[in-house]
């Protein structure tokens, strides 16, 4: 191993919190996985926390800073959490100092989305581009934005929310007031929904277990109609957003990871048959669709490739 530190990286969500000991872009050393909802507080979280960092730090005590990937609005500069939905107790929560407080490395926070798209850019099928959207395809839909060689982070560190644009000004309401947008359409559970309903339509019966995603990339690759004529319509629906996203930016790439994105090709080129023709100029010259390189250990592998640009 060259003398290059070595990084932690730590990939929140809801379900669970995976803390990993990364070197370059490779994960060499992992804590257990801790279970987010088995805490009322974040201050016994954040403990549980610093307990597995500190295990992984000693045995490698190369470890030079910690980068944590948030799944919710995050003051990329402060480190401020502002708010997780999903998890008891976190709203306003100074993660960043707190950490640096109980463990004495510099510590870097950002938006989850953010930290995907940060190791795909560093590391990943982002590498060597300097106008690049990325977009995460999950429970929601995230995304995040390089343009200039530069992450986007707006005024108020939101900036890359593609999941929260419109693609119908008079559909449904989300969360945030904002109607139409693109994660109500094309989240995993809309999906599933969808799917579920569009087989009990063509006099097929099947539960939601057998409408996930997952069962409906396999099923399409046997050329079911059914599931065809859904990717399809995910497709268009993806679409619509990315056709904004190049109008507005002009990227020479597009880059597509998450759960639902590991559907591939089924996906991918539903998405590239309605997305081109809206397009043309400079907007389509050149620009190419790319799946995401990193899977599961994308936000992991991001932060810690976070937590290397502040050495």
């Amino acid at each position: 191993m060259s003398d290059d530190p070595i990084m932690i990286g730590v990939d929140f969500g809801g379900t669970s919190v995976k803390i990993a000991a990364v070197f370059q872009s490779h994960i060499i050393d992992h804590a257990p996985p801790i279970a987010t909802q088995d805490f009322e507080t974040h201050g016994e979280l954040i403990d549980e926390m610093v307990r597995a960092i500190e295990d992984l730090r000693a045995r490698h005590p190369k470890i030079a800073a910690i980068g944590v990937g948030m799944p919710g609005f995050v003051n990329f500069e402060t480190g401020l959490v502002y708010n997780l939905t999903n998890v008891r107790d976190w709203q306003e929560i100074p993660l960043k100092a707190i950490l640096q407080k109980k463990i004495n490395l510099p510590v870097a926070v950002d938006n989850d989305a953010n930290c995907m798209a940060f190791a795909e850019w560093k590391c990943g099928a982002g590498r060597g581009y300097q106008h690049v959207v990325f977009i995460t395809m999950g429970t929601g839909v995230g995304g995040a934005i390089i343009a200039n060689g530069q992450m986007i982070r707006g005024a108020r560190h939101g900036a890359g929310e593609i999941g929260q644009t419109s693609i119908d000004y008079r559909g449904r309401r989300g969360a945030y007031g904002n109607l139409g947008a693109l994660e109500d359409y094309i989240g995993n559970g809309e999906i599933t929904a969808k799917a579920r309903d569009a087989y009990h339509e063509a006099g097929i019966q099947k539960s939601l277990q057998e409408c996930t995603p997952a069962a409906l990339a396999t099923a399409a690759y046997a050329e079911d109609a059914v599931a065809l004529a859904l990717w399809d319509d995910v497709g268009r629906m993806l679409a619509s957003a990315v056709m904004n996203c190049c109008w507005l930016l002009n990227p020479e790439a597009i880059v597509i990871g998450g759960g639902v994105a590991r559907a591939g090709e089924i996906l991918f080129n539903p998405l590239q048959k309605h997305l081109f023709p809206q397009l043309s100029g400079p907007f389509k010259d050149h620009l190419v669709i790319l799946p995401a390189v990193f899977g599961h250990e994308a936000g992991t592998v991001g932060a810690a490739a976070l937590a290397r640009e502040m050495i």
